[in-house]
């Protein structure tokens, strides 16, 4: 690149002083010179200046500070100092910087006895460059939370948009300004953003988790062996959720929130099936809000036990009372059963209760879709018209062909649990996305149930890659024919995009697409289990793991960095965990 020295460092500037209240330590050289100390290049400055250059400066001297971002990244380390001058890292040179209104990076060796620039204009530069390790970088970002314009550039990244229109891009930029992204691409302008070197990374949509049951956290893997729904439900359902106080609630419902953010869960569905009070409907919701996810909260009474009758007529207050915008975190759905098998009548979907949710405006999630009673009620639920795009559908094993046909004539969603259905063995145990490709329904992806299950995205799309791929080359085995399968896209499709459309949130997240919400991960791709990176999906869905994920956005603001939950005082999180659980345990008889 014309004009930029490649012995290049910051230096002292003449004719400035150095303010620590407005101005920013600037330390650190250039990657591709491998920190040369400063004595073997000194008469270089690297400077950002809003001024007019100077007669003596040439056009090739003056370059915009993105295009030395994307030429050179690092170019320098933004680090916060309350001392003046001196070196930000060993062998490195430092210098104040004032802050300037717009950013380019002169470099010259004539400034020893050139004149000293003009007064410069107060405002905000773009920050330098680091990545999502970097405290300094974090600090920024955090001082500037509450500017609805604050901009955050990511450079030089793998992007899997999971746009149809965008695909990936290689080395690319993404502009987050305030909660969403607004721009993709290459070469992107840094003026005013704070820059994070992104090289080395895929960058990708957070998961979309369409159905988990965040109360039961605090148990999780008690029953990792269990046979069957009954073995669940009788346990569970009718065991240690008759005990739950509006704190367990809240415990439970917290710790899966935050456990679903460090695996990169960014949107996540609460069947809150345990609202035995409007005290523990409160708490389900308080705790989502207080981990910053972006949450689902279903609604549900419990199966089994004594509660106050207050579902679904007190979904009224909670709407207004939690959910009285449609720009917010916190979305809510009318959560119910299929059938009367397991906890009678009053649970199980039907006129009465989409009436309820068409007056309240919001959609349907219906749990235990399964079997030859679930296909019978499919299909009066499609002569009643109570089937839409609003309602959701969980599991949907074993389902008839024409209940599959008037699901998708009706374009229900359907919300697949692949672990659950093989592991617990729900109807068939083979998770049904052969059935819902078939008639047009791409489905999103679940958790379920952490008493029994894991808790993470990444094993849900491994199972369902690998048993369809099985059940595929298994239909076929011996005829000749070619299997029909499914792809590491697809099933990356499923856990964000198509994830995103079966919460009814298609419009806000999923992807990576300008003009939706800054939901996104920052998956680093030379760490051991993932170099060297040759196909970015097929090392999400297939290589990658929590430790990966460097870094979380949910609505723009960072909710994971440097491999750490934020805001997490895990000590306080875990003696709350344990206490809920020996309390339940304790009070649980049977």
């Amino acid at each position: 690149m014309a004009g930029v020295d490649p012995g290049m460092a910051a230096r002292g500037l003449p004719g400035h002083d150095t303010d620590p209240d407005t101005s920013w330590a600037v330390a650190g050289l250039f990657r591709q010179i491998d920190c040369l100390p400063s004595e073997d290049i000194a008469g270089t400055v690297a400077h950002v200046a809003a001024a007019p250059m100077h007669a003596d400066l040439t056009e090739s001297t003056v370059l915009p500070i993105r295009q030395a971002i994307r030429v050179l990244p690092p170019a320098v380390t933004a680090t916060r100092s309350e001392g003046d001058g001196g070196c930000g890292a060993p062998g490195g040179t430092a210098a104040w910087l004032p802050r300037w209104d717009r950013s380019t990076l002169v470099t010259t060796s004539r400034w020893a006895t050139g004149p000293p620039l003009t007064a410069p204009l107060r405002g905000e530069p773009s920050m330098n460059v680091d990545d999502t390790t970097s405290t300094a970088v974090l600090d920024q970002l955090q001082r500037r939370s509450t500017d609805p314009q604050r901009r955050i550039l990511f450079t030089g990244a793998t992007i899997v948009t999971m746009d149809p229109d965008l695909g990936v891009i290689d080395r690319g930029d993404l502009l987050v300004e305030g909660d969403t992204v607004t721009a993709v691409g290459r070469d992107l302008s840094a003026v005013g953003a704070v820059v994070v070197d992104a090289t080395g990374t895929i960058l990708t949509p957070g998961f979309v988790d369409t159905h988990r049951h965040a109360w039961e956290a605090q148990l999780r893997r008690i029953m990792p062996d269990v046979d069957d729904l009954g073995g669940y439900a009788m346990a569970t359902l009718a065991g240690y959720a008759t005990v739950y106080r509006p704190e367990d609630m809240y415990t439970g419902t917290r710790l899966a929130a935050l456990t679903a953010i460090d695996s990169g869960i960014t949107t996540m569905l609460d069947f809150s099936h345990n609202s035995r009070t409007r005290e523990h409907s409160d708490a389900a919701i308080e705790a989502l809000a207080d981990t910053g996810i972006r949450g689902v909260h279903a609604s549900m009474g419990p199966h089994f036990g004594e509660w106050d009758r207050q579902w679904p007529g007190d979904l009224t207050r909670v709407k207004e009372r939690y959910f009285s915008s449609d720009d917010q975190l916190l979305t809510l759905r009318l959560a119910t059963l299929a059938t009367d098998e397991i906890a009678g009548p009053a649970l199980a979907y039907g006129p009465e209760l989409a009436r309820v949710a068409a007056e309240l405006g919001i959609g349907v999630s219906v749990d235990a879709v399964f079997g030859t009673s679930s296909s019978e009620a499919v299909l009066r639920w499609a002569k009643d018209g109570i089937l839409s795009p609003d309602v959701t559908l969980i599991h949907c094993t074993g389902l008839t062909s024409e209940a599959w046909k008037a699901m998708g004539e009706t374009g229900s969603t359907v919300a697949l649990a692949p672990t659950s259905d093989a592991q617990i063995g729900l109807e068939t145990a083979i998770p049904a996305v052969d059935e819902a490709l078939s008639v047009g329904i791409r489905p999103g992806l679940s958790i379920d149930v952490e008493v029994a299950l894991a808790s993470d995205m990444f094993t849900q799309m491994r199972a369902l890659h690998a048993i369809q791929r099985m059940r595929a080359a298994n239909a076929v085995h011996g005829t000749g024919r070619q299997p029909s399968r499914i792809t590491t896209h697809d099933v990356l499709d499923f856990a964000t995009l198509q994830g995103a459309r079966t919460n009814g949130l298609a419009g806000v997240t999923g992807s990576l697409t300008p003009g939706k919400k800054a939901d996104l991960l920052v998956v680093q791709a030379e760490d051991i289990n993932n170099m060297p990176l040759n196909d970015p999906i097929g090392t999400i869905v297939l290589g990658s793991d929590a430790r990966n994920i460097s870094a979380v956005l949910i609505d723009g603001e960072p909710r994971k960095w440097n491999g750490q939950v934020l805001g997490v005082d895990l000590a306080a999180l875990r003696a709350e965990v344990h206490a809920s659980r020996e309390y339940v345990l304790n009070t649980t008889t049977g």
